[in-house]
């Protein structure tokens, strides 16, 4: 892992201040869901884990992962893992962070469950930035199209071998 980059499970009395201060803007935020979201649906679902990821001691991002083997609609494999919610402070974009913590990930994900053997994600087919940044991490767009709430989504997969 990069040295000063941790990517660990929120924890309530650690993380909850520094998450109230995050900063998306609002042409972001329509396509991911803002970290106080993202630890009020944990709250109702014991499958959706919210994860922080730190620089140093500088909150810098916030994700779910979603474990659920019968909710994950869009896939048939059992064994996936579902990435939801990805997102970076303002603050810290630009500087190759998103990137860099996608590339930690899987192993980080093997680690921790090590009965899943692929990470799928979704993301709006504007959002051109996040297509990219999932391409250049290593996601693969195999054409699988997911007709969401505000329109169509492309499903990326990585595989964990």
């Amino acid at each position: 892992m990069m040295a000063g980059l941790i990517i660990r499970p929120f924890i309530m009395e650690t993380d909850l201040e520094a998450l109230s201060n995050y900063c998306l803007p609002i042409e972001q935020a329509i396509y991911t869901s803002l970290p106080l979201k993202v630890i009020e649906d944990f709250r109702k679902d014991k499958y959706n884990l919210p994860m922080v990821i730190y620089l140093d001691e500088d909150l810098i991002g916030c994700f779910a992962l979603y474990t659920d083997k019968a909710g994950n609609q869009y896939t048939s494999n059992e064994n996936a893992i579902l990435l939801k919610s990805f997102s970076l402070d303002l603050r810290h974009q630009k500087k190759g962070l998103a990137f860099k913590t996608l590339k930690v990930l899987p192993d980080m994900i093997k680690l921790s469950h090590p009965d899943k053997d692929e990470i799928i994600l979704t993301e709006h087919h504007s959002n051109v930035p996040a297509i990219n940044l999932y391409k250049k991490a290593g996601f693969i767009d195999k054409g699988y199209r997911f007709n969401g709430e505000e329109g169509e989504e492309f499903i990326f997969h990585f595989a964990l071998d």
